[in-house]
């Protein structure tokens, strides 16, 4: 569990047979003792998702998605409290497309540029799983993808504090 300005983000770790300790009000220390090479190296995977644990809890994370089209404008609406993202007009088809931000996850649309909107939370998982939901909801089917690129694509990826 990690404790920050903006909120706490849990994680067990529990199916790993690692041991994690704070050696110091600021230091941890992951160990694994007698393992193989592949055991070896989720030592390293546990560092890296506590210190995007930290670094979610301090500053956030922040995805920015774009709508690129050729010929038919996308339209994007998002509702119900910025948790659900409703894309419209892809291709020209009158499907409309519904994506549900995952939980943890807010989605607002840009002030500064048109057709740009901003995936923003805590955990980086959540975050950008939702960024690949919206993605994969504009895929082109049975078209050649090398010449229709039409879709809603990340454009920018950072922290929501910035230094």
């Amino acid at each position: 569990m990690v404790k920050g300005p903006r909120g706490i983000l849990r994680r067990n770790f529990g199916h790993m047979a690692i041991d994690i300790k704070m050696t110091k009000p600021n230091e941890l220390t992951v160990e694994k003792w007698f393992g193989i090479r592949k055991e070896l190296a989720a030592v390293k995977t546990v560092c890296s998702h506590v210190e995007n644990m930290i670094k979610g809890v301090t500053k956030g994370f922040q995805y920015k998605m774009r709508s690129v089209y050729a010929h038919f404008p996308i339209n994007v609406a998002i509702s119900e409290s910025n948790t659900l993202v409703d894309i419209r007009n892809f291709l020209g088809e009158k499907f409309n497309r519904q994506v549900r931000m995952l939980p943890g996850v807010t989605c607002i649309a840009s002030k500064d540029m048109k057709d740009e909107f901003v995936l923003e939370g805590n955990d980086i998982e959540l975050v950008s799983r939702s960024a690949a939901l919206v993605q994969q909801s504009t895929t082109v089917k049975k078209k050649d993808i090398r010449k229709f690129l039409d879709g809603i694509y990340v454009s920018e990826k950072g922290a929501i504090v910035k230094e």
